[in-house]
């Protein structure tokens, strides 16, 4: 099967986004590069890796890839770079009123949350508790009226509802209390296929769903190169729908892979590459995104750290490598190790999030994460959109024009003594200056006089205030019962 996307339809589907500010942040060089891809390679021929799931190893056999004892696959380096050449460099995303809104490819830089969190911060009381459901509407609804946050996932684990339900109706949660896509986890192709369907609910039929898609699925194999049934069957289903796909390990240094960067960073590379292979072969041309969850074993502690300047490297390579390859990446912004929405957590989170940017990794999550990626804090989702807000006025750059040389100006304001009054200055003002809603401009007394509200407290009053305020747009009530069928009918299966 083949999934054939033209470059004049892409050229024609692109989105914009400013870029004259185009930074180029590097640890790796060319040389690097092949050495670190032909190293994967090493491992995916000689060591091969271990394969769950039936019918992609009947996929890999048949394709000619070489099985030793009953489940290890050696797949040879040319099918890899068969896979890397068939995968498109571009995939386009809609939201679910069909809007095109991202473009994942390039150095395009889209920012969201994360899925699955076991815990949720309360800056009132400083105390967390157990996610319900309630938390996944909460800050669904909130990334809805945020601009700089670009796509959503759950967020929350619904510890209520049963565990095999748990996915399904957080999809149907995010769904109705946000208009904005939706990268989701899953718990097999059984509830994946609901989401499918969902989503094609929103589009009409497969097909305008498979040519607009609504929705991300994110699967992960288990390090050290093992493929479980579950990820790899719900990777071919992507692959079968044209639904875009995430496979994306969670290697952990001196634990699950090796202590060194780059021997990290060539085993998760060879991790994903495995599964991009089977995903080609499932169907050649669907959209794939690559990635590496660089996870660090802190080994006084024993937590994994989200934010360790070895954590930071080895993404940033990834993120190169994934530009080596020409393919769209799975990327991080916005965590913090930090157990509360505090400075550390505001000086992490900023530093991947500025890093994500500059880097033009493309899809990035995990905004909101506090605790090593297990509590979320929606305080922190308010205070990175503006963050991402400033960034994204930073990577506008600089124009250089006769108008904005302003020779002329500036001899005129030299013969006056100022610029205030000259109408250059009124005239770009509003484009030049960003302007912040929470970071504080003031001099101390009117920081004093206005409360001396510090950041987190504003990011609080404007989270109130989204709440209080506003409601996604609501779905098309045959939509809504279309929904709900969906649902009813995946409960009485599991009844049954």
């Amino acid at each position: 099967m083949v999934l054939t996307v033209s470059n004049e339809w892409k050229e024609l589907n692109m989105t914009t986004m400013d870029m004259g500010f185009q930074p180029e942040l590097r640890v790796l060089s060319q040389q690097d590069k092949e050495k670190i891809f032909k190293s994967a390679l090493r491992v995916l021929e000689e060591g091969g890796m271990q394969l769950m799931h039936e019918g992609a190893l009947r996929l890999l056999k048949d394709a000619g890839c070489i099985l030793e004892g009953e489940r290890t696959v050696k797949i040879p380096g040319d099918m890899v770079k068969q896979a890397l050449a068939s995968a498109p460099d571009n995939i386009p995303v809609y939201n679910r009123e069909g809007e095109h809104v991202m473009d994942l490819g390039g150095r395009r830089a889209y920012f969201g949350t994360g899925s699955d969190l076991m815990w949720s911060h309360d800056a009132e009381t400083s105390e967390r508790h157990h996610t319900t459901l309630a938390d996944i509407e909460r800050a669904a609804r909130l990334c809805d009226a945020l601009p700089n946050i670009d796509f959503i996932m759950s967020f929350a684990h619904p510890h209520e509802i049963e565990p095999d339900a748990a996915y399904l109706e957080s999809f149907r949660c995010m769904a109705a209390s946000s208009i904005k896509p939706i990268v989701n986890t899953a718990k097999d192709r059984g509830d994946l296929e609901k989401m499918w369907e969902i989503g094609t609910v929103f589009r009409g039929n497969e097909a305008r769903h498979t040519e607009m898609p609504y929705t991300i699925h994110y699967a992960e194999p288990i390090s050290p190169l093992k493929h479980p049934h579950s990820s790899v069957d719900r990777l071919m289903f992507c692959a079968e729908k044209g639904m875009p796909s995430i496979y994306s390990p969670a290697p952990i240094a001196g634990s699950t892979a090796p202590m060194t960067i780059a021997g990290h960073v060539v085993q998760g590379l060879a991790e994903s590459l495995f599964g991009l292979v089977i995903h080609q072969l499932t169907r050649q041309g669907a959209p794939f995104l690559m990635g590496i969850g660089m996870a660090i074993l802190d080994m006084s502690t024993s937590q994994c750290s989200y934010n360790a300047p070895e954590y930071l490297m080895g993404y940033l390579a990834m993120v190169e490598m994934s530009h080596f390859f020409n393919l769209p990446n799975w990327g991080y912004a916005g965590t913090s190790d930090s157990q509360l929405p505090d400075g550390q957590a505001t000086f992490e989170a900023g530093l991947l999030t500025y890093m994500s940017m500059v880097a033009g990794s493309n899809l990035n999550h995990d905004i909101g994460y506090l605790d090593f990626g297990l509590t979320g804090s929606l305080e922190m989702i308010v205070i990175m959109d503006e963050v991402v807000d400033q960034l994204r006025r930073m990577q506008k750059g600089i124009p250089v024009n006769e108008e904005t040389l302003a020779v002329e100006v500036i001899a005129e304001g030299g013969q006056k003594g100022e610029f205030l009054s000259h109408p250059h200055t009124l005239k770009h003002l509003r484009g030049t200056q960003w302007r912040p809603n929470l970071m504080n401009r003031m001099g101390f007394e009117q920081w004093d006089v206005a409360g001396r509200k510090d950041l987190l407290t504003k990011a609080r009053e404007r989270m109130q205030a989204v709440m209080q305020d506003h409601q996604a747009r609501p779905m098309d009530p045959q939509q809504a019962n279309q929904v709900q069928d969906c649902l009813d009918n995946y409960r009485e299966n599991l009844m049954s």
